[in-house]
């Protein structure tokens, strides 16, 4: 085992302005109206809000008659894009086995708009590194210290080459499966439970809780120093040639970071196969979570989490 971009648009006013000027005999009539509407929306990570606001100068008229204006106001609201449902359509596409499953979740670095796709819990395998290395990072920063030269050694293994080794030492360091538990408690992880005693690759988690680990190591709002989060970063950017698959299929180039996890079961010999990180699309950045199981074999999952993650991002070009 190795191992919503919310859209800003530019408001502009609509309104109708007419002038009618009607002479009879003596009496000049002036009448004016105007209507105006503007149209404001804004929408944050988690808030929308609507503001329209109308106005119209008053009518005028001379001493023999008055002209009296009635403002109308416009308003036309334009919807949000449903991420979610744009997702599901994308995932259509997916071919998956006879009882293989795929789950995926996606982020919008920019905006914080997300989307998700299945529920359901899958074993870890190898992508449990990255919280492993976190889980580290957070007691050192607890304890006010620095990572040790060894455990540096053990975290670049681990994570560039996926070394399992280098993972039961850092495992064990952490506290195993309580360590684990503690630290993804105050990470916001609330379905992922670390697994038992030595067997750090069936951590069970989904791929919503996967991407608010990816928030930890790749946004500001984070449990994680600056420092530890360029630390985790940078060595989730060096991973070893072989491993340049997975969500990194997603990305135009080289902008991403990322770790994948694989793992045949001994008992169906059906493979896990996942894959969660960064990457950057058309200059924009993703994060990006796809978990899969029940493959018969490593190549078609590798497949499989490559095509939702290629869909993950199309949901964010699709409106």
């Amino acid at each position: 085992m190795a191992p919503h971009r919310a859209r800003r648009r530019r408001t502009r006013p609509s309104g109708r302005r007419t002038l009618l000027h009607t002479v009879v005999a003596c009496a000049v009539l002036v009448g004016g109206t105007a209507a105006g509407a503007v149209y404001v929306k804004a929408q944050a990570h988690d808030r929308g809000g609507l503001v329209s606001s109308s106005s119209a100068p008053p009518g005028t008229s001379s001493s023999a008659s008055a002209a009296s204006s009635s403002p109308s106001q416009e308003a036309s609201v334009e919807p949000v894009a449903d991420r979610d449902a744009l997702l599901a359509k994308e995932m259509k596409a997916l071919t998956l086995e006879d009882g293989a499953e795929v789950s995926v979740a996606v982020s919008d670095i920019a905006s914080g708009e997300s989307a998700a796709y299945g529920e359901g819990a899958f074993d870890t395998a190898s992508i449990v590194k990255v919280d492993i290395l976190a889980a580290l990072l957070l007691q050192a920063q607890d304890a006010d210290r620095h990572l040790t030269a060894t455990e540096k050694t053990y975290a670049t293994a681990m994570i560039t080459n996926s070394d399992n080794a280098s993972a039961s030492a850092l495992w064990d360091i952490i506290g195993q499966a309580d360590g684990l538990d503690a630290a993804n408690e105050r990470f916001g992880l609330t379905a992922t439970a670390g697994g038992d005693r030595a067997l750090w690759g069936l951590t069970q988690t989904t791929a919503a809780d996967q991407l608010t680990l990816l928030q930890q190591v790749f946004g500001d709002d984070s449990k994680l120093s600056k420092a530890s989060r360029a630390y985790l970063q940078g060595l989730m950017g060096e991973i070893a040639a072989d491993q340049h698959w997975g969500v990194s299929a997603a990305a135009d180039g080289t902008g991403w970071a990322l770790k994948n996890g694989w793992l045949a079961r001994s008992s169906t010999g059906l493979w896990d196969i996942n894959s969660i990180g960064r990457v950057t699309v058309d200059g924009d950045e993703y994060l990006v979570a796809t978990l899969s199981n029940g493959n018969t074999t490593k190549t078609k999952g590798i497949s499989v989490v490559e095509a939702a993650a290629k869909a993950a991002v199309a949901a964010f070009g699709s409106a």
